[in-house]
């Protein structure tokens, strides 16, 4: 895969390169695995001295698929897709990565459309992961270097993800709020969360977008992204998600599973220099709720 660029500097091109986020491993892979860099079309070192003007191109060699990843035939709802990324919107009760309990999980369906498709590289890069039993929108690299630029978005907190969720709880729930409570793990357990003073910062917006009597829809934002972050924030202010019984939430309702849809999604792609936003809409279990409760 190539990509070029012009010099606007007086510096080596590894340092020109380093500013377009290009590591000094993506520089190695480039030296050893079979890539190039070019300069006005010649070959060149990372150490060679740039001229203002000068352009800049690498051929990053194809990254061949894991193994030990197995391909799994799947139809996906692709939401949006170019040469870099991919954005694909995730069923509920289907796992992102594979594990001892799950085989059949998202990267498995993302290998096989890879390999359906005859696309150069074959490599599965998850950019952002969600629960087994959340559904919506993912988001995917296409190669390493994508996966890296992105990277950089997350750490800066620039990837914006919106999520539906329906809660139920005593009293009155304010009709927007922010929840700022350090999450920790939890001692009693390997696999829930807590709110706890020694955990980590941990923050999230939320609107109110209808009442159902104590049932509430939200639409949420994250600020920050710990394990399980919405859901222990919502039972720590008392109105844990319906369905979601590892934290209290009701089950009442019919839905069987925690009631949380990542419904939108924003992100600047920096290949072509625009954001990105996409939007999946309200899950068939959530309309089958909501219609009961409105009932």
């Amino acid at each position: 895969m190539r990509f070029e660029f012009i010099a606007d500097e007086h510096v080596k091109v590894k340092t020109f390169l380093k500013r377009h986020e290009v590591s000094k491993g993506l520089l190695a892979k480039i030296k050893f695995s079979g890539g190039n860099i070019l300069v006005n079309h010649q070959p060149q070192n990372a150490i060679y001295l740039l001229d203002i003007g000068d352009k800049v191109t690498i051929d990053i060699p194809s990254e061949k698929g894991f193994e030990s990843l197995k391909a799994v035939d799947k139809d996906l709802s692709v939401v949006y897709e170019d040469e870099h990324f991919l954005v694909l919107d995730k069923p509920a009760g289907v796992a992102s990565i594979p594990s001892v309990n799950h085989s059949n999980t998202m990267a498995n369906f993302v290998k096989a459309y890879y390999i359906r498709h005859a696309y150069e590289n074959q490599q599965v890069h998850i950019v952002t992961r969600l629960d087994k039993d959340t559904s919506g929108l993912m988001l995917f690299a296409k190669h390493g270097y994508a996966h890296a630029r992105l990277d950089k978005q997350l750490q800066k907190k620039l990837i914006e993800k919106r999520y539906y969720a329906l809660v139920r709880g005593t009293g009155d729930l304010e009709e927007q709020g922010e929840i700022i409570a350090p999450i920790g793990r939890n001692p009693e357990s390997i696999i829930t969360r807590r709110v706890t003073e020694d955990g980590k910062y941990a923050h999230t917006s939320y609107k109110v977008i209808e009442r159902f009597g104590d049932v509430y829809l939200v639409d949420i934002h994250l600020h920050t992204g710990r394990t399980h972050q919405i859901r222990v924030h919502f039972s720590h202010i008392g109105f844990p998600l319906l369905g979601d019984d590892l934290y209290e939430g009701s089950l009442e309702h019919g839905i069987e599973r925690q009631a949380l849809h990542c419904h939108s999604l924003k992100f600047y792609n920096p290949f072509s220099g625009q954001e990105v936003e996409r939007a999946s809409p309200l899950p068939e279990d959530f309309k089958q709720v909501i219609e009961k409760l409105k009932e």
